[in-house]
């Protein structure tokens, strides 16, 4: 291995006065020491790096604990540089991080929830990996699907694992067999704002899993291309009694849903609790329409439980990288941008993007550098 300078590039948010949900924190290039690992850990590049909506809430200071010497992003595909393990080698192992630390295994919630963070801009965690080299515990990392393109592989991980845990952990719908598959045959599944990288990968997962996924959007075009990824139909959730629509394209036989997916929050509760059957479940991820879940009498009558789900385990974020390799199961990207962290015009594209709602999939940045030529072949979805 080429050594290495001792200072390199990391993309934070610049401070600036204003309110919540009004300012706009703008994205800054800072130097910062290039660091060295201990024996447990692994110096890495990442090559790809791909945004979410918690990086965009950073921004807007809709979100807790931002910090404007943390580099940002919480996703990226990696590839190892040196370790105890690993010292050099023409074509350096990939590797996906787990976007959360603090949580190893417990079904519940994290052992120590004030010891939990998630990568990525905030004050909470120190590391975050819009930056050009880093350190991380081998521990925190998962061997990259061989098939996945840098891209891909960059998308999968916060989307991933929320995902996994809100289908297969929370969801009741999916049975864990001996032989290490997983099956929801039969099973009716809704997942809402199909388009979003967490609503997405649900679908991806869920249908390789035997569920029948139905899907609400307030685009036709995203309805359409979700169809095209085996969701069984949809509707648009902008129009009056939607849930109406949905229920009339229910088989007859089994009208109703087992679950619900969502990420919005808003009146699902109320619509639909109307398509449950009696004990379903609604999982929450998150209420991007407002801080609170109205939870309705009728509910309650119908033994509907709302179940919340945040993230998940270690132990869930590696049995999710192992479905996905076995299954070659591909993350949908909508757009990768060239030219990396110093792409910052472009990098404020790909923001205007998620914040009007256009993407499709998830939106990355291909940094290029250590790892070229080793991403796996490119997605058909």
């Amino acid at each position: 291995m080429a050594s290495l300078p001792r200072t390199h590039q990391a993309l934070t948010m610049k401070k600036i006065d204003g309110k919540p949900g009004a300012v706009w924190y703008p994205l800054q290039l800072t130097t910062v020491p290039t660091p060295v690992p201990s024996a447990s850990q692994l110096l890495i590049r990442p090559t790809h790096l791909s945004l979410n909506h918690r990086d965009l809430f950073l921004r807007q200071a809709l979100y807790p604990s931002p910090s404007f010497t943390t580099p940002l992003f919480s996703d990226a595909c990696c590839v190892v540089l040196s370790s105890a393990h690993h010292k050099s080698s023409t074509e350096p192992p990939r590797v996906l991080l787990n976007p959360a630390h603090g949580w190893i295994d417990s079904p519940l919630g994290p052992e120590s929830p004030a010891n939990f963070a998630i990568l990525g801009g905030t004050s909470t965690n120190p590391l975050g990996l819009a930056q050009d080299f880093l350190v991380v515990d081998a521990s925190e990392t998962a061997p990259c699907p061989t098939h996945l393109s840098g891209a891909e592989a960059a998308a999968l991980p916060l989307t991933g694992l929320t995902g996994w845990r809100a289908l297969v952990t929370k969801a009741g719908i999916i049975d864990s067999n001996s032989d290490g598959t997983y099956s929801g045959k039969d099973k009716h599944l809704l997942v809402t704002g199909i388009g979003g990288g967490v609503a997405l990968t649900v679908l991806l997962f869920a249908v390789q899993m035997g569920v029948k996924v139905w899907v609400t959007s307030g685009d036709a075009t995203k309805i359409s291309k979700a169809k095209v990824l085996g969701a069984a139909g949809g509707v648009s959730y902008k129009e009056k009694g939607w849930e109406k629509e949905l229920k009339g394209m229910l088989p007859k036989e089994r009208p109703y849903l087992d679950a619900i997916i969502d990420g919005a929050g808003g009146d699902i509760v109320l619509k639909g609790g109307r398509l449950l059957k009696p004990g379903g479940a609604i999982v929450s991820y998150g209420m991007t329409l407002a801080p609170s879940l109205p939870y309705t009498m009728q509910a309650v009558l119908n033994n509907v439980e709302v179940r919340g789900s945040t993230m998940g385990s270690r132990a869930e974020f590696c049995a999710m990288v192992a479905f996905v390799a076995k299954q070659k199961i591909r993350p949908v990207v909508s757009r990768v941008l060239d030219g990396g962290l110093q792409n910052l015009e472009g990098i404020e594209s790909l923001f205007e993007d998620m914040k009007a709602g256009r993407q499709f999939g998830k939106l990355v940045i291909a940094l290029g550098g250590a790892g070229k030529g080793l991403e796996g072949g490119e997605s058909k979805l």
